[in-house]
């Protein structure tokens, strides 16, 4: 087997790893492999390669890693669903909201809702959406 060939094949046997268990490790051996294999067109000595090998998985860890998991968090954070376009946002109550029953309307949807405390908000008033459980959404007074 061509040397190039093996270490393609380290860099394919990597990528499946890292899909089996999404890590961020093994992606950097993979693109260590792949690089290794590219060089190994160059040189033909395996023990060369292998160090080659072992300093670009270490570069690769060490710098690559830590942006691949800085830019994979930032776009966990984005707000997305109910959460993102819902919660925080203030409405109108079209039917008397209390700890059972109510309804408001948000972008010309009509949803049920209800307070956690005790009391009523009558139909007309503003509220805060703070919440949701399934198709209820909790509010409280603005």
């Amino acid at each position: 087997m061509v040397l190039w060939q093996l270490y393609a094949i380290v860099g394919v046997v990597c990528i499946i790893l890292e899909m089996i268990v999404p890590s961020m490790f093994f992606l950097n051996l993979a693109i260590a492999g792949f690089i290794t294999a590219v060089i190994s067109l160059f040189i033909n000595n395996a023990d060369m390669l292998t160090i080659d090998f072992i300093i670009l998985s270490l570069v690769s860890l060490f710098v690559l890693r830590p942006l691949l998991l800085r830019t994979l968090k930032s776009s966990k954070d984005k707000e997305t669903g109910i959460s993102g376009d819902y919660i925080g946002k203030i409405v109108k109550v079209i039917e008397p909201v209390t700890k059972y029953s109510g309804a408001i309307t948000i972008y010309d949807e009509r949803w049920d809702a209800r307070i956690e405390d005790e009391g009523e908000i009558p139909a007309g008033s503003e509220v805060r959406i703070i919440r949701n459980e399934s198709l209820v959404m909790y509010v409280e007074r603005v």
